[in-house]
């Protein structure tokens, strides 16, 4: 598969599953669920960009990338706002729905990562920014699986769910800061 329908293919699957996990999300009041949702909007966002700038010369797919460091940094402060609205409420989201949508999370994003991962060297900062959302993703939804089943089982509360969802910030902010620096070596070497 090119690199370009790869792009596309990914940006079509997180759409359709920002869908899903934003509604349940929003019946559940969960904090995680919201942020992985927001994350996979951002996420196909990313990966149109990236098919579109393709074409582009070194240089400005350099400034393309350094720009996406700041899109991946949209989820981490929305993530932040909907965090801060749990503590007023501390609701604790519903275990089962939590659990589920997770697992639904990280197939979806399983299948991103497999399938951007023989590109994620090829167009530098643009492609190690799909791939690297895509693995991090997975890793988020292992975390929201997570919450669920300690939830259900262990701690009746609305932490685990708001240390997921804190920690998929973090996990954001930090691919944020590869892409750019990615980018800006990119950009400093494709200078006239």
């Amino acid at each position: 598969m090119s690199l370009s329908r790869a792009v596309r293919a990914v940006a079509a699957l997180n759409l359709a599953y920002f869908l899903v996990e934003f509604t349940v999300a929003l019946n559940i009041g969960s904090v995680s669920l919201f942020a992985d949702s927001v994350d996979f909007l951002e996420d196909a966002s990313v990966n149109l960009l990236i098919a579109v700038a393709l074409g582009w010369t070194a240089r400005n797919r350099a400034r393309l990338g350094m720009a996406l460091a700041a899109i991946l940094l949209v989820p981490g402060v929305a993530t932040l706002a909907t965090a801060w609205a749990k503590f007023a409420q501390f609701a604790v989201p519903a275990p089962v729905p939590l659990s589920l949508t997770g697992l639904g999370a990280m197939a979806v994003n399983l299948s991103c990562a497999l399938i951007l991962a023989r590109h994620r060297h090829h167009e530098g900062s643009l492609t190690q920014a799909a791939f690297l959302s895509a693995r991090n993703d997975v890793l988020a939804n292992v975390a929201i699986v997570a919450a669920g089943l300690v939830t259900a089982s262990l701690w009746r509360s609305a932490w685990p769910d708001l240390l997921v969802g804190l920690g998929i910030a973090v996990l954001n902010a930090n691919a944020a800061r590869e892409v750019f620096n990615a980018a800006r070596r990119e950009h400093t070497e494709a200078r006239p």
